[in-house]
């Protein structure tokens, strides 16, 4: 298992992150993110942060597991902030096309464990059933009663904080500095679902 993890590009001395103020600043500008996000996600559909529903941490699910399986699958650690950004277009293209957006993200999912496989990434493994695990409980919470189903999408989401805290101790498969900003993001957007539902 080790050896998968180890499959993507060896890291190199980052001044970006080992410090304490360097790691806090990416955990702060993480939760900073995912507060954002719900803010923003809930304001487009009209609403507030506190009128969360499941599709919104469902959607941050899907996007940090693309980040890890796109890093893995390149071997190449920033891809998952590259990802990062362009992850953000698949809810808006699926709003587009009228398609609920955990079909768009399994689909992509599919496609870069597909691409992955064929290129004999060893890493592809564990990042793809981490996605299906991470994202198959997010995704089956959005056809639970509305409550249920925040809670259970916000406890995928902060529960995704511990596959980011294995990559940050084992400095594998992504840049530490995301592994830190998708900490406070999951902590904090997750945790806020959780708190909602209750």
């Amino acid at each position: 298992m080790t050896e998968a993890f180890e499959a993507a590009a060896p890291a190199r001395r980052s001044r970006w992150t080992g410090t304490w103020p360097t790691n806090t600043g990416w955990v702060v500008l993480g939760a900073l993110t995912g507060f954002g996000l719900l803010v923003s996600g809930t304001a487009i559909a009209g609403g507030t942060w506190q009128d969360a529903v499941a599709e919104d941490p469902t959607t941050a699910v899907g996007v940090a597991a693309l980040c890890y399986l796109a890093a893995a699958v390149t071997g190449v650690r920033w891809t998952a902030w590259l990802v990062a950004l362009l992850a953000s277009a698949i809810p808006v293209t699926s709003e587009l096309l009228d398609t609920p957006r955990w079909i768009a993200f399994v689909l992509v999912g599919l496609v870069l464990t597909g691409i992955g496989l064929a290129r004999g990434r060893s890493a592809t493994w564990p990042q793809a059933a981490a996605m299906a695990g991470f994202f198959g409980v997010a995704a089956v919470a959005l056809f639970l009663e509305p409550r249920v189903g925040l809670a259970l999408a916000g406890l995928a989401l902060a529960a995704h904080a511990g596959w980011d805290v294995v990559h940050y101790r084992r400095d594998v498969v992504v840049n530490r500095s995301l592994a830190l900003w998708c900490i406070g993001l999951d902590l904090t957007m997750g945790g806020i679902c959780v708190a909602l539902a209750l």
